[in-house]
């Protein structure tokens, strides 16, 4: 019997596990296995409010180093917490954050396993005129120019969630992030207004357009996703 192949995933909220006491708040590295056949094993690291550098420095990484090996893969998704300005969390995005992403890309190399990159989601945040307003600084255009240079698989999160934000407009978003009414869910019983995180519902789409668009790559893990 061969082995299962593993996806690992290393981020901060918009991607981690959550209790049942939060529901209907989800990450989509918690939902992200209904889009893999059973050859496909999951195993979501990622931690809510962690930058490259807590998550290392609170040896997150070391746990995926032990567990990682050939023929797996580390989706690597981090820069919500990185811009912060917090000296346990901040980084450069054209300095520390780099390096720290290298330390990551090493990890999965040395282990024959492949690394893949993901801008960060894109914050519930529009102007005015219907237009999405970019939160994350230069922290995108660091992860990209770093797949360029190092010839890495990128997926661009921060590209493809404006665009479909911007389809569904300022209203229908409220649908896929946290937003709820007062008395809507037994765990947020005074309702929720939260521009960063999702629902379950919100969580299974952004898998969904990450799915998408391994299939529009032909990235070589694609040949593992339902239907394929």
């Amino acid at each position: 019997m061969s082995k299962k192949r593993k996806i690992f995933i290393a981020g901060d909220s918009t991607a981690s596990n959550y209790q049942e006491s939060d529901a209907p708040r989800a990450g989509w590295g918690q939902v992200i296995s209904n889009f893999f056949v059973d050859e496909i094993e999951v195993i979501n690291k990622a931690a809510s409010g962690r930058s490259t550098k807590s998550f290392i420095n609170e040896n997150r990484l070391n746990e995926i180093e032990k567990l990682i090996s050939e023929g797996d893969y580390l989706f690597i998704q981090f820069g919500h917490n990185d811009q912060k300005d917090d000296p346990a969390r901040g980084t450069e995005a054209f300095g520390s954050f780099q390096d720290n992403l290298k330390a990551y890309i090493k990890v999965a190399k040395k282990n024959g396993a492949t690394p893949i990159l993901l801008t960060p989601i894109q914050r519930r945040n529009f102007s005015s005129s219907g237009h999405l307003i970019n939160t994350h600084g230069k922290y995108p255009e660091a992860v990209k120019k770093l797949a360029h240079q190092l010839n890495l698989n990128l997926i661009d999160l921060a590209k493809i969630t404006k665009k479909y934000f911007e389809e569904l407009g300022p209203k229908r978003t409220k649908e896929i992030f946290l937003w709820l009414e007062p008395g809507e869910s037994e765990n947020y019983p005074e309702g929720e207004e939260d521009n960063t995180h999702f629902s379950k519902n919100g969580a299974l789409k952004i898998s969904e357009l990450i799915v998408e668009e391994m299939r529009n790559q032909n990235l070589e893990l694609s040949k593992y996703i339902v239907g394929k």
